[in-house]
């Protein structure tokens, strides 16, 4: 496994998923700056939480073609109340209402562990 610096993993790779808890040292982690290193043809993923990435600088990247596309399952603001947000509208976005999670098998063992729980605990 090879680890690299923040800006240079975000100038080298093709898809930059992000996964981290949102914590101040996370606020906007991938902001202009790390926006504008990434290639063109480059795609940001971001199901960690909604304030890890500047959404300002996204939508600007993304309505000025700097880089290919992003998927978001969490935004800024969770529901989106204002349908006029930049953000879901910006071209080649997809965005999930948070639930990027929900596989069957997903389910299947959240169900699974609860009904566990409840059997340990009368056990």
């Amino acid at each position: 496994m090879t680890y690299l610096p923040l800006d240079e993993l975000c100038a080298s790779c093709d898809v930059l998923s992000v996964h981290v808890p949102a914590v101040p040292d996370t606020f906007h982690m991938i902001g202009a700056g790390q926006i504008a290193r990434m290639k063109p043809d480059a795609i940001l993923i971001n199901t960690a939480r909604g304030p890890v990435v500047d959404t300002e600088a996204l939508v600007a990247a993304l309505e000025e073609g700097r880089i290919a596309g992003a998927g978001l399952d969490v935004l800024d603001t969770e529901p989106p109340f204002d349908p006029a947000l930049p953000i879901l509208h910006a071209p080649n976005t997809v965005i999930a209402p948070h639930i990027g999670f929900a596989t069957q098998e997903a389910l299947d063992a959240r169900a699974h562990l609860a009904i566990d729980h409840v059997a340990e605990f009368f056990g």
